[in-house]
């Protein structure tokens, strides 16, 4: 049987790595969505259009309407400035009475230090509202399992060119892996010796050696 010195340590180990595990790490993100609903450049189609009732407010709109989006994602509010992303997904005029959506949307970043990482977005945000509120409900790659929210700001419009940039300003947090918390895997190849050392005195302790 183990000693209580060998349990005492594979305790202390097993903390050390929830204790890795259970830290979050904070992420900030503010970046710009390029609608583009017309045109050689467009990026956003309607999947459903004029199904529903007419909707009360929104001119032009139907109750139920929804586009799927592929739209470019820059860090400066200015469509010709470089691509960081892509945001990939869905929106819908989720409201007969209200000019609201609601948004299915995984930005995918292709540059910066999260280059190859997602995170996912999900919520009701008023398309007019200075700044209204979306979920982060996960990510992948260094944002893998993110969780927090994001400011949905619509700061261009342009009618006549079918046109809409709207900011994300993202607010988040990712766990810190026990990697990165103890600048190394020192954990893992503690609790790997400390494995290693219990297997191997109890193979001594039955004369299989």
């Amino acid at each position: 049987m183990a000693s209580a010195k060998q349990l005492v340590a594979v305790a202390v180990v097993a903390f050390l790595l929830a204790a890795a595990s259970g830290r979050r790490q904070p992420v900030h993100l503010r970046l710009y969505m390029h609608d583009v609903m017309r045109g050689p450049g467009t990026t956003a189609i309607h999947l459903i259009h004029g199904v529903g009732p007419p909707h009360d407010i929104e001119r032009g709109g139907y109750f139920g309407d929804t586009a799927a989006i592929d739209d470019v994602v820059t860090e400066e509010p200015d469509v010709g400035s470089p691509a960081v992303g892509r945001a990939q997904g869905t929106y819908m005029l989720a409201s007969q009475h209200e000019e609201v959506l609601v948004v299915a949307v995984t930005v995918a970043l292709t540059a910066g230090p999260y280059n190859g990482s997602t995170f996912s977005v999900a919520g009701r945000v008023g398309v007019y509202d200075d700044k209204a509120e979306a979920a982060v409900v996960g990510g992948t790659g260094r944002l893998r399992r993110a969780a927090g929210y994001l400011t949905w700001r619509m700061v261009k419009l342009v009618v006549s060119e079918g046109y809409v940039m709207v900011e994300l300003d993202v607010h988040m947090s990712v766990p810190v892996s026990a990697a990165a918390a103890a600048g190394g895997n020192w954990p893992v190849i503690c609790c790997g010796r400390v494995l290693g050392r219990l297997a191997q005195r109890k193979k001594y302790a039955r004369g299989n050696w």
